[in-house]
């Protein structure tokens, strides 16, 4: 069974990782979640749950605003041919989570390790990332350090690197 909002607080509480949390309606999109924009400081995320030819999975962590290049990315990952979302099925199984609410804190639910994290360096940059706490009624700030900290604990060694286009992210500045 996955893991609540609470539970993962907690996980985050006993590792000693601080997060602030900011409670609003639910946001689907990054289009709708534009409207919290003035309310919340720090990076702000698109979270895509993504396989490749052989069934692997990837979450791929970026700024909202980055271009994420499906066509090539997977060169980047190491990933196996092209790469396409995951299922929503998938999605509830493995991450836990439902669609609009994808984010690096299933990784509490993935205890096969079945997907590998990429955090682009762009996000990681910022003093503070965002991410809905499994749910997407709410944003939860937490140190990027922190953040790699947790998803370590849970067994997944983050890919740090540089995964969306600068140049179509500049751009869109």
């Amino acid at each position: 069974m996955a893991a609540t909002r609470t539970e993962l607080m907690a996980y985050l509480d006993a590792l000693g990782v601080r997060t602030s949390t900011l409670e609003h309606p639910a946001v689907f999109t990054v289009a709708e979640s534009a409207a919290l924009r003035g309310r919340i400081a720090g990076g702000k995320s698109k979270n895509l749950l993504l396989k490749d030819k052989k069934g692997r999975l990837f979450l791929v962590s970026a700024e909202d605003d980055a271009a994420v290049d499906l066509k090539r990315l997977h060169e980047k990952l190491g990933a196996q041919g092209r790469l396409s979302f995951a299922s929503a099925d998938q999605l509830r199984a493995v991450w836990g989570v439902e669609p609009g609410s994808v984010t690096p804190f299933g990784a509490i639910n993935d205890r096969d390790g079945l997907v590998t994290v990429a955090l682009d360096a762009a996000l990681m940059a910022h003093d503070t990332v965002n991410f809905h706490p499994l749910e997407n009624t709410a944003t939860t700030a937490i140190a990027p350090g922190d953040l790699i900290r947790f998803l370590q604990a849970t067994g997944h060694e983050p890919m740090v690197g540089p995964f969306a286009d600068p140049a179509v992210a500049e751009a869109g500045d």
